[in-house]
């Protein structure tokens, strides 16, 4: 199946190729530049973090506590509360935040206060969707 798939893109290629529309002139040569194209404009570990921000962003309960914690910190407590979630739901959504850098916690006892790790970041996030709709 992968080789049947990779059969195809390298026909398409070399159609490309024929067609004048793409500069280059030999197939294999240029399958080759665009493979270390990729690698030269991508690092693996930016990459992660990149993920892990745009997958702590892609969940209306996530960008929810963010609303929440750019008024103020918050103890789990009153998250969960104000989103009607469990303790453990809500400690997996605040754990994915937290790994993508975007929260981070405080202890007080036996209470874990919330709040943003960059107090710009809604703004920023506003922004942009305010510049990309």
């Amino acid at each position: 199946m992968i080789l049947k798939q990779k059969n195809k893109i390298s026909e398409r290629l070399e159609r490309l190729v024929k067609s004048s529309i793409c500069p280059a002139e030999d197939v294999m040569e240029y399958a080759s530049e665009l493979r270390g194209l990729i690698n030269e404009i991508t690092d693996e570990n930016t990459l992660k973090k990149q993920t892990r921000l745009f997958k702590a962003l892609a969940d209306k309960t996530r960008l929810k506590i963010l609303m929440l914690l750019d008024i103020r910190e918050m103890c789990i407590c009153e998250i969960m509360v104000a989103l009607d979630l469990t303790q453990p739901t809500t400690s997996h959504h605040l754990n994915i935040l937290e790994v993508a850098g975007l929260v981070k916690n405080r202890r007080e006892g036996k209470w874990v206060f919330y709040s943003l790790k960059n107090k710009h970041v809604m703004k920023f996030i506003k922004e942009f969707v305010k510049k990309i709709s």
